[in-house]
């Protein structure tokens, strides 16, 4: 698999370790960003690896609600201590993750919460898509576990682009949080609702909504 240089980038803003170290990880874990990070963790490389290991059983319920109440999500956030919960900076995370959760419809926090049977569907979609479109058998395989990369940025809120900075991913905005908190920080859960879901209506792009109130504030 290619390392890219956003792939090292990530790695770096979430263990803190140095860019060499960051894409010799990649490469000896065949770009799989958390087993990069387990690595580097057993070699003493991650900054972060204490903070890790805490646990964070404090935080918020924080609760976002879109202009006319057309879109709401209630977030759970938790940090170490109750004293970082009730600080400015934390409030401020939970309330740009819930904003960003009303925008991108994330459906699990993380991949490893995506059910097989959900995954193995869209693998075999993608599959058929790729053979549909009149690929080499041989390459399809490689073309499938490339999609399916990109369907987890699509539907994991951890692996998604910040509305607000699609430079960088919610998993950076957490690890930044985390570095500059000094305690562990950990996106446990989330719910949304969109008001009329599953009835037939017009289409809304709702980042674009959800950006220009949060243009206002």
């Amino acid at each position: 698999m290619e390392i890219t240089a956003s792939m090292v980038k990530d790695l770096r803003e979430r263990t803190g370790a140095g860019m060499m170290d960051c894409k010799k990880a990649l490469v000896e874990c065949e770009g799989n960003v958390e087993k990069a990070i387990d690595y580097l963790r057993e070699k003493g490389i991650a900054k972060a690896a204490k903070k890790a290991g805490r646990i964070a059983a404090e935080g918020l319920v924080d609760a976002y609600i879109h202009m006319g109440g057309r879109i709401g999500v209630l977030l759970e956030i938790n940090c170490e201590t109750d004293f970082v919960a009730k600080t400015d900076n934390f409030k401020s995370l939970c309330h740009d993750v819930a904003m960003h959760i009303a925008a991108a419809n994330p459906q699990y926090v993380r991949r490893e919460e995506v059910p097989t049977d959900a995954l193995d569907k869209e693998k075999e979609v993608l599959r058929a898509q790729a053979l549909n479109e009149g690929k080499p058998e041989k390459i399809v395989d490689r073309m499938v576990e490339g999609r399916v990369e990109k369907y987890y940025k699509e539907i994991c809120l951890m692996e998604q682009p910040y509305v607000k900075d699609p430079d960088k991913t919610i998993g950076d905005l957490i690890a930044e949080a985390t570095a500059t908190i000094g305690e562990k920080i950990t996106i446990r859960r989330f719910t949304r609702y969109e008001r009329g879901e599953g009835l037939e209506k017009r289409q809304d792009n709702f980042a674009e909504e959800v950006m220009a109130e949060a243009g206002r504030k």
